[in-house]
């Protein structure tokens, strides 16, 4: 979804906010009637969700990465599927960089069903968490800690795709950042079963960045998040250069934004997914943050997904 988040997302005392409640309401009903009418399909494989409910940059597709690399360390031979948007191909490169069994197609329980035929022995469904008809084995959920619910209200209101009590067909929260625990409490209200971990993305490449005067490019769904990072480390950004989420670069337009770095003395630093979509335009000057995905508790996390395989 190419968009930027408006700011009214943040507070629930806001006039756009109040405004657009019916709209949200429309939402609401229209969640209610698919999840009351679809049919789910039970398919012959494991299926991890990786999901969220706040629209955007929760860390969906890291997470899924770490999972398949998780699960074939320890043997299994997972497949990522994912839904094909051609605005989406940064994404798809940058999985395929770290783990090359990926599944693409218009229809996820297609690419299921193609997952299957091809021999692999589960399936990370990279979102998919409201797709009803999948029937899913096991569903994890991802927040970050800078955002949360926001003002807590469903789309177009708030940033929610739907409301919190949908956690109860969760049995995993991963929240990366910060702990919180009256977050957990109130989580813990809706589905007193689901287990909580927290994440963080560890930079490692920050030493590149050092003592340079910084020119931060961000085409995420939630940029502050990227911004926080360098923040933590006392980089020292010089200027914020902030696009929609999976907005597709052009050549002539990254020239101008180097030659604009070149005439200021800026590096220039991307996300690593920003970075797969302009990395074919074999551009100079142009580098992006490295960062691992760390989760707390990581061998139980682990050891809860493998349980899909029992």
């Amino acid at each position: 979804m190419k968009l930027f988040k408006p700011k009214f997302w943040k507070s629930n005392k806001n006039f756009f906010t109040v405004l657009l409640i019916p709209l949200s309401l429309i939402t609401w009903i229209y969640i209610i009637l698919k999840k009351t009418f679809i049919q789910k399909v039970k398919f012959n494989i494991p299926v991890i969700c990786v999901g969220n409910i706040f629209i955007g940059g929760t860390g969906k597709t890291p997470l899924s990465i770490h999972i398949a690399r998780k699960l074939s360390e320890n043997g299994k031979n997972p497949a990522i599927v994912r839904k094909y948007y051609k605005s989406h191909i940064d994404e798809h490169k940058m999985i395929i960089s770290y783990y090359n069994k990926l599944i693409l197609n218009l229809n996820r329980s297609k690419g299921i069903y193609e997952a299957l035929e091809k021999g692999y022995d589960a399936v990370i469904l990279d979102d998919g968490f409201q797709d009803y008809k999948i029937k899913k084995n096991l569903s994890i959920i991802c927040f970050n800690s800078n955002q949360l619910i926001g003002n807590g209200y469903l789309f177009p209101s708030g940033p929610l795709r739907e409301s919190l009590g949908s956690l109860r067909n969760a049995n995993i929260l991963i929240i990366n950042g910060d702990k919180s625990l009256d977050f957990e409490q109130k989580i813990l209200k809706i589905q007193k079963d689901l287990k909580i971990y927290y994440s963080n993305y560890k930079p490692l490449n920050i030493q590149e960045f050092k003592n340079k005067k910084l020119l931060v490019i961000s085409g995420i769904g939630n940029p502050e998040n990227f911004f926080k990072i360098l923040k933590d480390n006392q980089m020292n950004i010089q200027k914020k250069m902030v696009y929609p989420d999976h907005y597709e670069f052009t050549k002539n337009e990254m020239l101008k934004i180097i030659e604009y770095a070149k005439k200021n003395d800026f590096q220039i630093v991307m996300t690593e997914k920003d970075y797969y979509k302009i990395k074919d335009f074999s551009l100079e000057n142009i580098k992006y943050l490295k960062v691992k995905l760390e989760i707390e508790k990581e061998e139980e996390f682990v050891k809860n997904v493998m349980k899909v395989y029992d």
